[in-house]
């Protein structure tokens, strides 16, 4: 478990290094520093067994966070309470001597956690087999390229048998193949009840392992729950923060600059019916109906399917199709059709909708805007139905 109770973090900025020597002397002058609020009244609380989801633009206080909790940083006012053996795998070079050894450090590290040396040992060849990095684990750190860093120090963070563990950005320096394999390693210690407090700029990530997350902006907590609503959150708030450089409302799941408004949006099957259900192979038409508050010339309008998860599954626009929508002027209705063949597997699943300006900027964006399940007899995997023939022969 995990317990922040009304964090703050405040830093004292110096214009140049004698003030600070003239803040330590305060009988020469008056301190000359300014302070800077990383953290203000942060409170969220992890229950054991859940992984739990920081996001948020870069110098929000989402790495400040974690460095607290994992006792690197205090705080300078309020508390955090942790119940657990602690691992983190924060910044790159945090943890490890670069003079040591992979081997040495992966030692050193088990210590530290209070593991004995036999339990290190019985977990050494795991930690090797994951990590991936051959010889180099009896070279010193140094010596290692961002990537094998990371495979060691995140290899080891898991091997040691944490009962919480955090993890920043930092897995986004490896490749492809290793990210790939530690959301399954951390998919491994979710389903084992592993507390898991992350970092993550990849929202599907976030989606797709998170039980809860929360958005933090400038060092505050404004919004917390399912990890599908506080990304829609979150995306919303990228979009709204650049048409305007004040910040945007991040309550609401819809967003735009108002030069168009969808008034419907309605799911269509063969016979023109609006559905909520579709059979997988079924054609469909995504109907949407917009209304112009301004003059707009050549819009776009797109939609984006999702799975249960928020994970990203289809989406095009009028761009992508290369259809030409015109000008428009205030009080004209555009009504647009999507026509598609649903491909889909069974699953529950969401249609986002949005009008927007040439070059991709919102008019009005309504996230998961409908919800609708797919039905099929078929008990195939993955999210697609791909409609396999299959041919054979005994004996060829």
């Amino acid at each position: 478990m995990v317990s922040v109770q009304h964090v703050s973090k405040v830093y004292t900025l110096y214009e140049r290094p004698t003030d600070r020597l003239v803040s330590l002397l305060p009988v020469i002058g008056e301190a000359r520093g300014r302070e800077f609020r990383a953290l203000h009244d942060v409170n969220l609380r992890v229950e054991a067994g859940e992984v739990f989801a920081l996001v948020g633009p870069n110098g929000s206080g989402k790495s400040t966070l974690l460095q607290i909790v994992a006792g690197i940083m205090q705080p300078t006012r309020g508390r955090v309470v942790c119940q657990g053996r602690v691992a983190a795998l924060l910044e790159l070079g945090a943890g490890f001597n670069p003079d040591f050894t992979g081997r040495e450090n992966v030692f050193l590290n088990g210590e530290i956690m209070g593991l004995s040396r036999a339990e290190v040992e019985t977990a050494f060849p795991k930690i090797v087999e994951f990590a991936g990095i051959g010889d180099f684990m009896d070279r010193p750190v140094k010596e290692y390229s961002s990537g094998m860093y990371v495979r060691l120090a995140f290899s080891t963070a898991i091997h040691v048998e944490p009962e919480v563990l955090i993890v920043d950005e930092a897995l986004a320096v490896g490749d492809a193949i290793f990210a790939n394999r530690c959301v399954r390693k951390l998919e491994e210690l979710k389903e084992k009840k592993i507390t898991i407090l992350f970092v993550s700029h990849d929202l599907g990530i976030v989606k797709r392992l998170a039980d809860r997350a929360a958005l933090m902006m400038q060092g505050e907590v404004v919004a917390m729950g399912k990890p599908s609503e506080i990304v829609n959150k979150y995306v919303g708030l990228v979009h709204e923060l650049q048409l305007r450089d004040t910040p945007a409302d991040v309550g609401s799941y819809r967003h735009g600059d108002g030069t168009s408004r969808i008034e419907s949006v309605a799911l269509l099957n063969g016979r023109g019916e609006e559905v909520t259900s579709l059979m997988s192979g079924e054609r469909t038409v995504v109907r949407v109906r917009a209304k112009f508050a301004r003059d707009c010339e050549r819009p776009m309008a797109g939609i984006l399917i999702r799975n249960r998860l928020g994970v990203d599954v289809y989406g095009t626009n009028t761009k992508v199709e290369k259809v030409e929508l015109g000008d428009f002027a205030a009080g004209d209705v555009l009504e647009i059709r999507f026509a598609l063949e649903c491909l889909l597997s069974r699953a529950e699943y969401t249609l986002t909708v949005a009008m927007q300006h040439g070059d991709g900027a919102s008019q009005d964006w309504i996230d998961d805007a409908l919800p609708f399940a797919v039905i099929d007899h078929r008990d195939t995997a993955g999210m697609i139905q791909l409609n396999t023939e299959i041919e054979w022969q005994r004996n060829p």
